[in-house]
């Protein structure tokens, strides 16, 4: 699929472009950047340095250096391919095992959105934390007072390691209607 581009493309000089390391690299290196219009360069690096006295100097020069090198692109474009396939495999596995289960969020991100039979939210989830899976349902992400529109599930298909991956997607199956 392609990817969903950056608004900041459109008009670099009215566009503020921000970005992080937490999905791609690690969020424990708590490091961001901007792409900034010029008008805005000397404010914004202005009050960084006086907000923001716990980046680590050593992290934002080896980011620097890992993007420079061309190694971050590398490392980005294999995690596409990875998460393309675990997509892929998403995607087969619920139209064999759980046909009545509609897919949708499949776009862009490391989450999707599983629609569900009226009524099947709240069981799902209990079959789904025997099976030792930490998923969502939708209900936790509407509004207290917004009325129910439907019951499904948003699951993140990134958190798995490559070895537990198989099994996280066999034991969704199990726990879908």
């Amino acid at each position: 699929r392609q990817a969903v581009g950056a608004l900041q493309g459109l008009d670099p000089e009215r566009v503020v472009y921000l970005g992080t390391t937490s999905k791609s690299l690690a969020p424990g290196l708590r490091l961001g950047w901007m792409v900034l219009p010029e008008a805005l360069v000397g404010e914004v690096a202005e009050a960084k340095g006086l907000s923001d006295w716990s980046s680590s100097a050593l992290d934002q020069l080896t980011l620097a250096e890992f993007i420079a090198s061309g190694a971050y692109d590398r490392h980005v474009r294999a995690m596409r391919l990875r998460y393309r396939r675990r997509r892929d495999q998403l995607v087969a596995a619920l139209a064999e095992r759980a046909p009545g289960v509609r897919v949708s969020g499949m776009v862009a991100g490391l989450h999707a959105v599983l629609e569900l039979p009226a009524g099947s939210e709240a069981s799902v989830l209990r079959a789904a934390a025997w099976q030792g899976l930490a998923l969502e349902g939708m209900s936790r992400f509407r509004h207290p007072d917004a009325a129910p529109d439907r019951d499904a599930l948003v699951i993140g298909y990134g958190t798995p390691t490559d070895s537990a991956w198989a099994g996280a997607l066999d034991a969704l199956c199990r726990v879908l209607p």
